[in-house]
């Protein structure tokens, strides 16, 4: 993807082949003992037992400028806790497993409950929520970054871009997003982005107008990436989607706390693969379904707090003309696949959109429903005015669940 087109909005920075692995590891070498850099890794216990986690873990053991990692572990028992705390251990003690089913993290998911201000929901959101709380007690990070677990294609330099743009003093860039293309052995990937979320920005536009948080949004080349890294300041005051709204919670954060020349996005591979949700089309609670209703009413939701109105015939239009728009863009999808020797099924991609298209007047109902839902949990800021002791309690339960289960 070598090019070095800037779209005006937030700034692109491009791999443009001009520098090596090694001269840009070595600066962040330089770098790292001023500027403590932080890895966040929102991890099931079932992505140990793929291919895709030891790579992970064989390319992180050759990095030196990681202060510390923190696995957030989810759905695991003690012994699968005790299996992950071995697994982990070629990190050596730059590295933490928080066991987020462990007693003792239960025990303080309750004391949130009794004061409202626990998340309402498990997943990928709490986990990270959680993880960013114990890195925010530890006080000693200036950079955190976070990548998923299920990187087929991961290597090291995908890390070192994704931290660069924020640990370089020298850099404006207080978030930066990872972008990259979505090509598997044959075949274009990325469908949600690719057939929701561009589709659906240029349906919203033509429908509600101009707005600059919609022209935020498509300036990014992959919305829906979950690699990002931000220095740390600007944490305690994140508010966390706890559905599958993540990714573009975070980026619409950036846009309420952030000027857009403090974000950027970044090149941070040639090409990427991970695990492919299901579509589930009989589950809206599964899949690329669910995923698809809640990342629209992550949309909605900022365009509303921003001071749009919506409406049932608001939704009604936003589905017809995101429809036309995604069928539009497909055709441009399949042009540059056949170009480039890569297939396309446009039956499977068609229904696709026809579901998004239905999740679109579902998220809008939902969103219309529920005027008091509160989707997010609570920032950092908010616990430890009603807590103040609740971050270290957590370093201290964390660290008691280490040495028990040791």
């Amino acid at each position: 993807m070598v090019d070095f087109h800037q779209n005006g909005n937030i700034a692109t920075l491009h791999n443009l082949r001009t520098r090596t692995l090694e001269d840009l590891t070595h600066e962040l070498e330089v770098i790292a003992p001023s500027r403590k850099i932080s890895l966040v890794l929102p991890c099931l216990y079932s992505e140990l037992e793929t291919d895709a986690m030891p790579n992970i873990l064989s390319e992180l053991t050759k990095v030196n400028y990681l202060h510390r990692i923190i696995i957030g572990l989810d759905r695991a028992d003690e012994e699968q806790f005790r299996k992950a705390r071995e697994f982990f251990k070629p990190l050596g003690d730059r590295h933490i497993v928080i066991w987020n089913d462990s007693p003792r993290m239960k025990e303080l998911e309750a004391r949130l409950e009794s004061i409202g201000l626990a998340p309402s929901e498990n997943g990928k959101g709490k986990n990270v929520w959680t993880s960013i709380g114990y890195l925010l007690g530890c006080q000693d990070s200036s950079v955190m970054a976070i990548h998923d677990c299920d990187i087929v294609t991961y290597t090291n330099e995908l890390l070192a871009r994704l931290v660069y743009p924020v640990a370089n003093p020298a850099f404006p860039y207080q978030v930066a997003k990872g972008f990259y293309a979505r090509i598997g052995a044959d075949k274009l990937n990325g469908r949600v982005t690719r057939l929701l979320v561009s589709p659906l920005l240029i349906a919203l536009k033509r429908v509600i107008g101009d707005r600059d948080y919609i022209d935020y949004l498509r300036s990014f080349r992959y919305p829906l990436s979950g690699e990002f890294a931000m220095r740390t300041n600007i944490l305690p005051d994140l508010r966390i989607p706890s559905d599958w709204g993540l990714e573009i919670g975070v980026l619409s954060e950036a846009w309420r706390n952030l000027a857009p020349k403090a974000v950027c996005q970044v090149e941070i591979a040639d090409s990427y693969d991970h695990k492919h949700q299901e579509v589930s089309p009989d589950d809206t609670e599964a899949g690329l379904n669910r995923m698809s209703a809640d990342i629209c009413k992550a949309m909605f939701r900022k365009l509303a707090a921003d001071g749009t109105v919506f409406t049932p015939n608001t939704f009604r239009t936003l589905k017809a003309t995101y429809y036309r728009s995604a069928l539009d863009l497909l055709e441009a999808y399949h042009a540059d696949a056949v170009m480039n020797g890569l297939h396309v099924d446009r039956h499977s991609e068609e229904a696709s959109i026809e579901l998004f298209a239905e999740s679109i007047m579902r998220a809008g109902q939902v969103f219309l429903d529920n005027p008091n839902e509160t989707p997010f949990i609570p920032s950092w800021n908010r616990v430890h005015a009603a807590d103040p002791d609740f971050m270290l309690n957590m370093l201290d339960a964390v660290a008691a669940d280490e040495v028990e289960y040791s």
